[in-house]
């Protein structure tokens, strides 16, 4: 899924391709992506847009008389910049945004349709939306503190948690923690004051980051290679790789969809953490170290 860098370099794509020019149309490809019906999608067409904003992981363009085109790109929605209409109609196409400036279209890979497009109108309509997460980026220390220890987690889970903090998801979580060299594994209640002040100083530092080396790789030219895998990140990603840092492999913790990824030197002491599905199978031959796990690998 799209993160806060990936979905800063949409929303300022957009705000010098869209700001101020009018919505012609709009054309749904797909009948599963959107989900409003009141007002219909039709009350968009010929609209001025006026401001472009982020509401946790949902792009929202603002139009005349309060009307919000909210986009939720789930894990595998992107977004395409296309000067005019005579281009090729992507397979994967959900949506087409004709501006009179151009054309936006929303794809999809797979087939799970997870992606979301929905017209409301006013404010309180679109608060509904808001899951309540701070922007790390903008919010200070002692929010940051606040949210993170309101409820007792993991630090991986407290992270990515749009309810706490917005804009965070797997990759970054991951990346955050590694800079951070703490365990995503470790309680939010155990952690000490010079702990959360690492934390809070890596978060910001890895987002800022971030943000800034994608835009550069952008160049001005819309998002084209929006993956939550990327040439650089310290561990996300990165099993049985070298960690960058101290060159011991990168280790994973899997479940449902997703994998947790780590290095077991730099944040835990060079204790594996246990994977759910291969400590139950392994259960006492579970490597407990990295020298365990080289022992058992040498056998």
């Amino acid at each position: 899924m799209p993160e806060l860098p990936d979905l800063t370099l949409y929303l300022e794509a957009l705000h010098c391709r869209v700001l101020g020019h009018h919505l012609l149309h709009v054309r749904v490809d797909s009948p599963f992506v959107l989900r409003s019906v009141d007002p219909p999608l039709g009350r968009s067409h010929g609209k001025q847009v006026v401001a472009l904003r982020l509401v946790g992981k949902r792009i929202v363009i603002a139009l005349e008389g309060e009307h919000f085109l909210v986009i939720h790109l789930m894990v595998a929605g992107r977004l395409h910049w296309r000067a005019s209409s005579r281009t090729t109609k992507p397979r994967s196409l959900l949506a087409t945004f004709e501006f009179d400036s151009g054309i936006l279209q929303l794809t999809e890979a797979g087939t799970k349709r997870r992606a979301s497009l929905h017209l409301i109108q006013g404010e309180t309509a679109l608060s509904d939306f808001d899951r309540g997460g701070v922007d790390v980026l903008s919010c200070s220390r002692e929010i940051f503190a606040e949210r993170l220890r309101c409820e007792n987690h993991t630090l991986k889970r407290a992270l990515a948690d749009p309810r706490l903090f917005s804009g965070i998801g797997n990759a970054y979580s991951d990346e955050i923690l590694h800079r951070a060299r703490l365990s995503p594994t470790a309680l939010t209640s155990r952690l000490s004051d010079d702990q959360l002040s690492t934390l809070f100083h890596a978060a910001r530092s890895t987002l800022s980051s971030w943000t800034e080396r994608l835009r550069d790789e952008a160049g001005g030219a819309f998002p084209a290679k929006v993956t939550a895998f990327r040439e650089g990140m310290a561990v996300h990603g990165r099993y049985g790789k070298p960690c960058p840092d101290c060159g011991a492999p990168v280790q994973r913790i899997r479940y449902a969809e997703n994998e947790t990824n780590y290095c077991a030197r730099c944040q835990n002491g060079g204790r594996l953490l246990a994977d759910r599905a291969l400590s139950r199978l392994l259960r006492q031959d579970w490597p407990r170290s990295l020298e365990e796990m080289e022992e058992m690998r040498s056998r």
